[in-house]
């Protein structure tokens, strides 16, 4: 006789997709102007002052410990001299409103049908982030930044998307890299991800030349979307960009090495790396939840400052932020997901879990053979960089609560059989458990239920569950009342 499991938790309906929102432009101010006119509701506006040391975090933890992720608008921050909009990736739901409407399941294909519609950007002579350009006299300390975490150095620029540009071939990248101010007319920054535009710096270096860059801090969140794009050498995050919106990307010509930055940005500071000096930079709260002092220490020599006359700062919440993981994730996850899909038509579902930051992903699937969940793992496991464990499950498991993949776990997997280790493979440098040469070992834990399994899944019929949900309304309302 076949043993019941426990019963299945109750599953939340599929998320139907949210109302159309309309926003036709490239601007971040009617960006949000029209957002919070369509959802007032996902939009906190918070008037009365707070300190800029720590406060907006403390806000976005408290709000998170109740399962509340809204974007959070603050009128005054101490010392700021500006308007602070941030955690605007903290909800899958809102990004899903940035793509059109896609309800959260639908954002993967979503952002690959869009960012593959690639186009390449259009030049104007002028944009909102033309109306103050300063080529003399800079002083940085009139820059807004906030500080994060109470260990962190200081305030930092989170927002911070490095532009260069291949003085050959024009081919650009764009990438996130944290920096803070280092002096008047230098900023710290950190290219410890070992991408593009370190690439591009060890070119510069060879030539015996700086590398020109362009900072962007705040634009269009489909922008910095872009900015998080996992793409090859040589695959411009710009023109990534216009496939998101749609349309060209709107750009304008820095003063001094003429890089091609978005004409509606709030703020551009344009400058050279200098590939020889090294400054202190760090620690900062990164999205491990551990604050790090890894860095590559290197110092951008500001030559040109770009900014609205109505400039806000648009900060990205730090740490393991719901927001910071979720811009971080959304690119990265959406390529593991068609790449795993071409391959393994069985797949049903991927999903990176905020407890795990970059480091854990669950996979459901349809398996038609054994040992295809363990291909599946070792799949995922040496596409994506970041990845230490993957946990593959059935497909009528729901991935996105972590509870349910701890139970498929606790009553599938044995461990002498299910588990896969692989080591020696690089890994994050983030990661404060790798080795001290950056290497990492790679798990795959297989937790479906496999053919030999024993046990049938207890279930409770649909129809009781709508029961259920129509005394609970009814309880709600007070239409009836306990002892």
């Amino acid at each position: 006789m076949n043993s019941p499991t426990a019963p299945r938790p109750v599953q939340a309906p599929p998320a139907a997709a949210s109302p159309p929102f309309r926003d036709t432009s490239q601007d971040f101010h009617q960006f949000l102007a029209a957002y919070r006119e369509a959802f007032p509701d996902d939009v906190l506006h918070i008037r009365e002052p707070v300190g800029a040391n720590q406060d907006p975090t403390a806000l976005v933890w408290a709000l998170a410990a109740q399962g509340r992720h809204p974007a959070l608008v603050f009128d005054r921050v101490d010392g700021l001299g500006a308007p602070l909009v941030t955690n605007l990736f903290a909800s899958r739901e809102r990004v899903g409103r940035m793509l059109g409407g896609v309800p959260p399941a639908g954002i993967h294909a979503e952002y690959q049908a869009r960012s593959r519609r690639m186009v390449a950007p259009r030049v104007q002579d002028s944009g909102a982030v033309t109306a103050r350009v300063q080529t003399h006299d800079i002083d940085l300390r009139g820059i807004p930044a906030i500080q994060h975490f109470a260990s962190d150095r200081g305030p930092y620029i989170t927002n911070a998307i490095l532009i260069a540009e291949d003085p050959d071939t024009g081919i650009g990248n764009a990438s996130y890299h944290r920096s803070m101010l280092h002096s008047p007319t230098e900023i710290a920054t950190s290219l410890h991800s070992r991408g593009h535009l370190w690439r591009m710096l060890q070119r510069a270096t060879e030539l015996g030349r700086p590398l020109p860059v362009a900072m962007v801090i705040g634009a269009h969140p489909l922008f910095m979307l872009a900015g998080a794009a996992r793409l090859p050498f040589g695959v411009d995050e710009r023109h990534v960009a216009g496939g998101l919106f749609g349309a060209p990307l709107e750009v304008v010509r820095t003063p001094c090495h003429g890089i091609l930055v978005p004409a509606h940005a709030e703020i551009v500071l344009e400058g050279v790396i200098d590939p020889h000096a090294r400054v202190d930079e760090g620690p900062f709260g990164e999205f491990t939840g551990y604050s790090s002092d890894r860095s590559t220490n290197n110092l951008l020599r500001v030559q040109s400052v770009m900014r609205r006359a109505d400039a806000w700062l648009v900060d990205v919440v730090g740490g393991n932020s719901a927001e910071h993981l979720n811009l971080g994730r959304i690119p990265r996850e959406s390529e593991m997901v068609e790449k795993l899909r071409e391959r393994f038509p069985g797949v049903t579902a991927v999903h990176y879990p905020s407890s795990g930051t970059h480091f854990h992903a669950y996979v459901a699937l349809r398996q038609t053979r054994p040992g295809e969940a363990r291909q599946v793992m070792l799949g995922l496991l040496g596409w994506d960089p970041y990845l230490k464990t993957v946990v593959a499950v059935d497909e009528d498991v729901d991935i996105t609560r972590d509870e349910e993949v701890l139970w498929a776990m606790a009553t599938h997997l044995q461990p002498h059989l299910d588990v896969v280790v692989i080591d020696g493979l690089p890994g994050s440098a983030l990661d404060p458990s790798a080795s001290g040469v950056g290497t990492t070992s790679r798990m795959g834990l297989d937790a479906t239920r496999g053919p030999s399994f024993d046990g049938v899944r207890a279930r409770i019929d649909g129809a009781a569950m709508e029961r259920a949900a129509a005394l609970l309304a009814r309880l709600d309302r007070g239409g009836a009342h306990g002892p």
